[in-house]
């Protein structure tokens, strides 16, 4: 099983959303920065556990945990022209962009803010790409050592 941290601006997307779909299930589209991507096709696997993490409001931290539920496939939004995602250099025969479905599993009891994260590197969460200056990625590892010391803040 691997672990990771998907980011997601709760105005956009947030767990509430996840947790209110049909099957608390939704397939993650949209991922268009290319280490991301080649995490999501990679490596993810079907019941890999997610930290789901709001971004960009008003205290950004981890808010609860979800899980992959599918394998990755091609995300069809970069072929759809209507579709917020469309990539025109993407095709069918060499996609260029991934998705996963992603299940709700649940909140955390509070939310871990980001600063409160920060507080812990160096030390428990070194080497974590989320506290380190100048990321922005949407998706990222999480080592094993890592879920659990952040689960245990909760």
């Amino acid at each position: 099983m691997n672990y990771w941290l998907f980011k997601s601006e709760p105005e956009t997307f947030g767990i509430d959303d996840l947790a209110s779909r049909p099957n608390q299930t939704e397939p993650w589209d949209g991922v268009r920065n290319y280490q991301a991507r080649n995490m999501l096709r990679d490596q993810m696997r079907i019941g890999d556990r997610i930290l789901f993490y709001h971004s960009n409001c008003e205290v950004p931290g981890v808010v609860g945990i979800a899980e992959t539920s599918s394998a990755p496939r091609p995300d069809p939004t970069a072929f759809d022209p209507e579709a917020k995602y469309f990539d025109p250099r993407s095709n069918l025969d060499q996609p260029r962009w991934y998705l996963v479905d992603v299940r709700y599993v649940r909140h955390l009891k509070r939310t871990i803010p980001l600063a409160e994260l920060k507080a812990h590197a160096p030390g428990e969460l070194d080497g974590m790409p989320l506290v380190r200056k100048g990321n922005r990625l949407s998706i990222m590892p999480v080592s094993p050592e890592q879920w659990r010391f952040i689960l245990g803040l909760e």
